[in-house]
């Protein structure tokens, strides 16, 4: 015998905690050189640009319009090739590319390569907040434990 299910209930297993962190996963990236991975993470980046109904023709000219130069579409492939070695973006470009894709994920690339995050700016608060508290926390430990002895030697 099935349960009825009230679609109007929520389902409190199925909350998920907000993506506070920008990047693609390492799945996504994979392993091997640098610029393997690189041209991986532009190739998603592009599909989930196409995912959102943005060609790679749109995104060349977004790019274009951006920079100032042309960039085409053949650039964009080549780019996200790994056997177009000759072939690499520029940072001028990567930082086009993130403007006409809006796909911010690429942003928390280079920074993961040195074990740092990438935050949207609204947790920013959040974290120092929090950064705040936990040294309060220490000062009144320390506090705590000078009256302590102070205490022990009266």
């Amino acid at each position: 015998m099935s349960r009825y299910r009230d679609p109007l209930t929520k389902d409190l297993f199925s909350w998920q905690p907000p993506k506070v962190g920008v990047g693609y996963s390492d799945d996504v990236i994979g392993r091997g050189r640098l610029d393997n991975r690189i041209a991986r993470l532009i190739a998603q980046a592009l599909r989930d640009a196409r995912d959102d109904g943005l060609s790679r023709a749109d995104v060349a000219r977004r790019m274009t319009g951006f920079l100032g130069r042309t960039i085409s579409e053949a650039m964009l492939n080549k780019w996200s090739s790994e056997g177009s070695e000759d072939h690499r973006i520029p940072l001028d470009a990567f930082i086009g590319l993130v403007h006409a894709t809006e796909v911010r994920d690429l942003l928390g690339f280079v920074p993961g390569e040195f074990g740092l995050t990438v935050i949207e700016s609204e947790y920013a608060e959040l974290i120092e907040e929090r950064l705040l508290d936990d040294h309060i926390e220490e000062l009144q430990a320390r506090k705590q434990a000078l009256a302590a002895r102070r205490k022990i030697r009266r």
